[in-house]
């Protein structure tokens, strides 16, 4: 098993397949993106071999993400080569983080690779809110994406980011929605990655804050359940389903970090809020019938994980990072 150099286990991979998105949420991207050459992307099959190579590390969960993970050509036979992994292979738990929109088409597929679970995001239920903030979305065909999902069996949890003036007074209505579905629900600070077009300090309001408003409308109670990420949990009585809460800004969560992130280009982040990064894409390509020099290089990675991150929202509006949320993953 891996071991960061503060004694950290590192059992999770988020891989981002595509850094391309067919929406383009105001916290994420730019209006106006420039998107990698196809060119620069890892082939689907290098990918699976960089993934199987953190498995045989002892990674025990994978999440494919983007991007839109869905919107990368033919991304259902990556999800069938690493659905393998979980029998037998070494594979614990095999997910993915979506926008929704693709859903109708490929829910069914994703249950007969593997993927028992799904991240969901939705800010607002309100369309014309959800047409603004992600500049072009259609909200019908993301609820027709949630329906398909919840209809194929996947266990689906939205995950939500706070913003201070634009959804502030939905949260109690995301809560008994998700209940009515037997859904859980996680609230998320924006996070000042890559420039966005406008600044992110009038839209940043504190999980915490969330948190005690809740608590106002339901009762909420501490809750042992844990996914393997970030969020800490709690149950709601009245709902008996969870909320938890992602606080990269107000705690920052890093005493447990167990997860790297692979992007579409080979590169990988040991850290999401710090450039320091390792390129894998160089022995994958240079080695092609020997793991040995990528396990290597996984291994000299790890080895300089960082303690964390430094996230801070800049009076003046630059962020912290300068890559978008996009290119590395979530």
């Amino acid at each position: 098993m891996m071991q960061d150099p503060f004694g950290r286990a590192v059992t999770y991979l988020r891989v981002s397949v595509t850094d391309r998105c067919d929406l383009r949420c105001q916290y994420c991207m730019a209006e106006e993106m420039t998107f990698l050459p196809k060119r620069d992307l890892l082939t689907l099959e290098e990918m699976e071999r960089v993934c199987r190579a953190f498995v045989t590390r002892g990674v025990r969960k994978l999440r494919i993400t983007g991007g839109e993970p869905l919107v990368r050509k033919d991304v259902m036979t990556l999800f069938r080569g690493l659905g393998r992994l979980r029998d037998g292979g070494g594979l614990d738990e095999l997910t993915l983080t979506s926008n929704g929109t693709l859903l109708p088409r490929y829910a069914e597929e994703l249950v007969a690779s593997g993927v028992e679970r799904i991240n969901i995001s939705l800010d607002t239920l309100d369309p014309e809110r959800f047409r603004v903030v992600t500049r072009r979305g259609d909200f019908d065909l993301v609820m027709k994406g949630i329906a398909a999902a919840r209809a194929a069996g996947l266990k689906v949890k939205i995950n939500t980011v706070a913003m201070k003036g634009f959804n502030e007074d939905e949260f109690n209505r995301l809560v008994a929605w998700c209940g009515d579905r037997g859904f859980d629900l996680c609230f998320i600070e924006t996070m000042p990655m890559g420039d966005i077009g406008h600044g992110r300090v009038d839209q940043y309001v504190p999980v915490s804050t969330v948190r005690a408003r809740l608590g106002e409308t339901w009762t909420l109670s501490e809750s042992g359940h844990n996914t393997g990420g970030p969020a800490r949990y709690v149950d709601v009585a009245e709902t008996g389903q969870r909320i938890g809460f992602i606080t990269p800004m107000t705690h920052n969560f890093c005493e447990s970090c167990n997860r790297v992130r692979l992007t579409c280009t080979g590169t990988l982040y040991m850290c999401l809020g710090q450039e320091d990064a390792a390129d894998l894409r160089t022995p994958l390509r240079a080695y092609p019938d020997d793991d040995g020099p990528l396990l290597a290089a996984i291994d000299a990675a790890i080895a300089r994980k960082p303690k964390g991150h430094d996230f801070i929202i800049d009076r003046e509006n630059r962020p912290a990072v300068a890559r978008h949320m996009s290119v590395t993953g979530g």
